[in-house]
């Protein structure tokens, strides 16, 4: 009977299956065509050939040697920048996440409604008050200008605040009971036990600003400081018809956060599954 059961439930889902893996072939399709034309020289670019005849490395040899282009130093912009961003809001909305979820204190529903709210505001909206301000402060062509805005995040705070209202009290109270510090409490007890919900905002954090175009397109006007996608649309645009080398580029754009989605794919979701349950 078991068996008979099971072979249904499998009969069941089988169209199921076949589109999942039909919308996953359309959705890896592009991938798989931008790695070939990668490989691709100038000559085979133009075929209409999924996977190149002779195979070359060349596109990569110029693109991240070639003193022609600044790929390694839009790459270590990019780098630097999405690093940084992220080590600054976990460190931060994890500790006004803390804050808002086991203190009390006048105004702390008026504070984190209007933390929230900062969610309803285009980011559009905010570059011109935000180039007043690395204006006046002389961060303009600055790796501070390119990273402020991002160094905190609503949603963090957000999700941060939701995990740690469900630790349970008694166990802070005990940690103070024991002598440690609001901080080393922080660190020591509230942050382990948070681990799933800093993974999440860590991965997500880092694909954001990795991705990010428009601030840095704004903040930075000197090649030397682009971010890789600023770098990979002026690139585009010097490259022109040289679609082997934008290729090239975008494999090598996409190359950290594939490496990222694979080494965190079981922390993605089980961070996404957690933050569905937290009340």
């Amino acid at each position: 009977m078991k068996h008979k059961n099971k072979g249904k439930m499998i009969v069941r889902a089988l169209p199921a299956y076949i589109i999942l893996a039909l919308l996953s072939v359309i959705m890896l399709f592009p991938f798989v065509w931008m790695i070939s034309s990668s490989l691709k020289d100038v000559t085979q670019i133009y075929q209409l050939k999924l996977f190149p005849e002779r195979p070359t490395l060349e596109n990569y040899r110029y693109i991240l040697f070639s003193t022609s282009t600044k790929f390694p130093q839009w790459f270590l912009n990019s780098l630097i920048v999405a690093v940084c961003t992220t080590a600054s809001v976990l460190f931060f909305d994890s500790l006004v996440g803390y804050t808002l979820a086991k203190f009390r204190f006048p105004g702390k529903k008026i504070i984190f409604l209007l933390i929230i709210s900062t969610l309803m505001i285009p980011t559009e909206m905010l570059v011109i008050p935000w180039y007043a301000m690395i204006r006046a402060l002389k961060w303009v062509n600055t790796y501070w200008a390119i990273m402020f805005p991002g160094m905190i995040s609503a949603f963090g705070v957000f999700l941060m605040r939701q995990f740690m209202s469900t630790i349970p009290d008694d166990l802070i109270d005990a940690a103070r009971v024991d002598g440690l510090g609001e901080l080393r409490i922080f660190i020591t007890v509230v942050l382990p036990l948070v681990a799933p919900a800093l993974a999440t905002l860590a991965i997500f954090n880092f694909i954001g600003n990795w991705n990010a175009f428009l601030w840095p397109l704004i903040a930075a006007s000197k090649p030397k400081m682009f971010t890789l996608p600023v770098g990979l649309a002026n690139f585009s645009g010097e490259a022109g018809s040289d679609w082997h080398y934008i290729m090239t580029g975008a494999a090598v754009a996409m190359a950290p956060l594939i490496l990222v989605f694979l080494v965190f794919q079981k922390q993605i979701v089980k961070g996404i599954a957690m933050t569905g349950l937290k009340g």
